[in-house]
């Protein structure tokens, strides 16, 4: 974290805190917690103002370095805090969206949580502050979700393990940083 100077170290330690203190919690109270942190803490930019590059796909300590992220960056910080709290892997999915925003059709990307494999999945959006069952949010039309163990077309079944080369990079980045 100290290659982007000491204003992050702040936001590190409270983030570890978080994990540490928020493993004890019940699923509901940790997507709470962690969606309430990042959407608190970060600003939402473009990737071309934070990273120069069309579309990037940060780790959490990128995000939280720049201080700065785009929807996946929110989603995949999310994502990884949550793992780390415990939640299992087959509860997250990184979800991309057509999101309907001031009457405008844009890509987007949530992290859906899935109390059970058929339940109508609770959406963490950086849009949208408030937790909302996935049936309630008539503003996004899923398109495809992945997660570590595979790629799902639409709400559908799994088709295979993702081969998404950002999420794969991505991947690559997050465990030399020390992440499953």
């Amino acid at each position: 974290m100290t290659h982007f100077g000491p204003g992050p170290v702040t936001i590190f330690r409270e983030w570890q805190q978080l994990l540490n203190g928020g493993r004890s919690g019940s699923d509901p109270e940790k997507l709470q917690k962690v969606n309430d942190f990042f959407n608190q803490r970060i600003t939402f930019s473009d990737d071309t103002i934070i990273w120069g590059q069309s579309d990037y796909w940060a780790t959490p300590i990128e995000t939280m370095g720049r201080g700065s992220a785009d929807c996946e960056d929110f989603s995949i910080a999310k994502y990884y805090s949550l793992l780390d709290m415990g939640v299992p892997l087959t509860k997250l999915r990184l979800i991309y969206v057509k999101a309907s925003v001031n009457g405008r059709q844009q890509a987007h990307m949530v992290l859906a949580y899935y109390a059970s494999p058929s339940a109508d999945p609770l959406v963490l959006d950086n849009l949208i502050s408030e937790i909302r069952p996935a049936s309630r949010r008539a503003d996004l039309s899923p398109i495809f979700s992945f997660n570590s163990a595979g790629l799902w077309q639409g709400t559908g079944n799994q088709s295979s393990k993702s081969n998404l080369s950002r999420w794969q990079d991505l991947l690559q980045r997050a465990r030399a940083e020390g992440f499953q």
